[in-house]
């Protein structure tokens, strides 16, 4: 049977055979962007004195390549862009419980029910739409409504990106495989336009392509930063709406690790003030924690809690359900 996340034996064997530079404190597996996270590593590694060995490389891969080291893997820390990859290394038992005091705290959209993993940062999924092409009696109130009449060919999405997927493995576990399937079909029949990534979305928003987009909250924000006059604005659906969900970066100790205790520190230091501050202001995701300052792009903390729906994060680790209903969709 293959993993809940099944990656290419050739794409495993590149990954297994990337020799780790030298003999760290630590070793890091990170399915985050080197460029994204290299500059808080380096901050950490200057204030605990600690070398962190990085390997990067796709969550999903990584994911499935420490199940297959299992108890003989080298990694003392894993780092994952999305939750059903943390959900899918917890639930195969290679995780290490964490002390209650680093996520006691945290809301409960932004941890693990299991204790062993706890999100890094948070992003939501939006609908990003172009003020100049669309009335406010078009904004639709539910990601379902796009499938109407009125959307048909100006919605765009992208099925085979990885955030895009996870959204569809949250759509299931809330409204089940039938009703997930009709939508993927009726947006498909109304000829929703694809995309490789959200960032092509949002350009695409931007070039007359398409009118809506799905998509991760900071994708416009990037753009917003070079261009302050972009003309693409981006909203949520209306309270509770499955399109609205909160997908999270998580971090979790291996329970194989030979230095849990620097792997813990590590993990707080990403729960940390100046670790969170970093993330909200330059990467534009959520903070976990209280007393960062708000980033005015962002919506607030208790504004994301509102409107998100009620997802367990631990649960979206199905990914190979959500590429069968894809395919049987003929959207792969």
């Amino acid at each position: 049977m293959r993993h809940p996340f099944f990656v290419s034996a050739a794409l495993l064997s590149t990954l297994a055979a990337t020799p780790l530079a030298f003999a760290a404190d630590l070793t890091l597996y990170s399915g985050r962007g080197e460029s994204m996270v290299e500059p808080i590593i380096e901050k950490f590694e200057e204030q605990s004195g600690l070398d962190v060995e990085v390997r990067y490389g796709d969550t999903a891969q990584l994911a499935v390549l420490l199940q297959e080291e299992g108890q003989n893997s080298p990694a003392d820390v894993f780092w994952g862009q999305d939750a059903g990859a943390m959900g899918a290394v917890s639930k195969a038992g290679l995780l290490a419980e964490l002390p209650q005091d680093v996520y006691q705290d945290l809301p409960a959209m932004f941890k693990s029910e299991t204790g062993n993993w706890v999100a890094a940062t948070g992003r939501a999924r939006v609908l990003a739409y172009s003020p100049e092409r669309v009335s406010e009696d078009e904004m639709p109130k539910s990601v379902f409504d796009l499938t109407q009449d009125q959307y048909e060919g100006r919605v765009g999405w992208a099925p085979t990106n990885g955030s895009f997927q996870s959204f569809v493995t949250a759509m299931r576990l809330e409204h089940g495989d039938e009703r997930t399937l009709e939508w993927l079909e009726n947006m498909r029949d109304n000829e929703a336009v694809v995309f490789s990534n959200n960032s092509s979305q949002v350009q695409g928003i931007a070039d007359g392509e398409i009118d809506f987009g799905l998509v991760n909250n900071y994708y416009l924000l990037r753009f917003l930063e070079e261009d302050s006059d972009f003309p693409v604005e981006q909203t949520f659906f209306e309270q509770g709406d499955i399109g609205n969900l909160v997908n999270v970066a998580g971090v979790g100790v291996l329970e194989s690790s030979d230095d849990k205790q620097n792997a813990v520190e590590f993990v707080r230091y990403l729960l940390s003030p100046e670790a969170q501050q970093y993330f909200t202001n330059n990467v534009y995701e959520y903070p976990v924690i209280e007393n960062v300052q708000q980033n005015d792009e962002l919506e607030s903390i208790d504004h994301l809690m509102e409107v998100s729906p009620d997802v367990a994060l631990d649960n979206l680790d199905d990914l190979k359900g959500t590429l069968d209903l894809l395919r049987q969709a003929e959207l792969l």
